[in-house]
């Protein structure tokens, strides 16, 4: 119960921040719509499709890549060092606050927003035609797999690296662009080489990318997507891990400041 409470009041602080800055939420929007509609078109050309059927295929790619990446790998990023810079963290010492607490709640609001994003680019893009097959609840639980693999590296970053709110753009640019495309958001994998394609099996986008497009435009089961789902499973479960030592580390650096 003492876990439940400590999250709760982190998740509703933050959310309570995000509303109040809305431009935020509005690009957060936007992001994910415009390159749905850029893959979707460029997909619905060269594959020679209709564009109802491309954006069955863009849309997991937008939503894991421009939507879930920027709001929970940036916002955890933004919300950490904002927490410091405001001197917030030094307020936990004297608090029971526990470090998987404080991770959760930063987790739970941005499961929030994610979801929020993942209703908003699916409606839009079953206005235009696209109509999704598969399992659900399996989506959902690989959306929430990618969730906590984000704000876990958001986390990471946020705590161990990014003193200033100036060190977020250059921190989600240089981790967050090479993993995008390695991910094949913005090329699909297809094209990448071998040598290429061995590389980005160690990355969590490349199996949030092709499990999510597998289950929700190709319809395929839980056993199909296997190699994916445990990839999600085992990296979500290191970052749950290392956003506690993360945030024992941030402690202690603060205490010395």
């Amino acid at each position: 119960m003492r876990y439940f409470r400590e999250t709760f009041a982190v998740a509703q602080r933050i959310l309570i921040e995000l509303f109040r800055r809305r431009r935020s939420l509005i690009f957060w929007a936007i992001f994910p719509i415009s390159i749905l509609f850029i893959n979707g078109y460029i997909i619905a050309e060269r594959a020679e499709l209709s564009l109802g059927k491309a954006i069955e295929y863009a849309a997991p790619s937008s939503l894991v890549g421009a939507a879930l990446f920027f709001s929970c790998v940036g916002g955890s990023v933004s919300t950490v060092v904002s927490e410091r810079e405001q001197k917030t963290i030094k307020r936990l010492f004297i608090s029971p606050l526990t470090g998987i607490s404080y991770f959760l709640g930063i987790f739970f609001a941005h499961s929030f927003i994610g979801l929020g994003q993942t209703i908003f680019v699916y409606t839009l893009a079953t206005l235009f035609g696209a109509k999704f097959s598969g399992s659900f609840l399996l989506g959902l639980i690989i959306i929430f797999l990618t969730i906590i693999g984000y704000v876990g590296v958001g986390f990471i970053l946020g705590t161990q690296l990014a003193k200033r709110t100036e060190d977020v753009n250059a921190l989600v640019a240089t981790f967050g662009v090479p993993l995008l495309i390695l991910g094949g958001v913005f090329l699909p994998s297809s094209l990448f080489p071998d040598n290429l394609l061995k590389i980005a099996r160690f990355n969590p986008i490349f199996h949030s990318n092709k499990a999510l497009v597998s289950v929700w435009a190709k319809g395929d089961s839980l056993t199909e997507i296997a190699p994916h789902f445990s990839f999600l499973l085992i990296f979500s479960l290191l970052m749950l891990i290392s956003g506690w030592l993360s945030y024992q580390r941030m402690l202690i650096t603060e205490r010395r400041l």
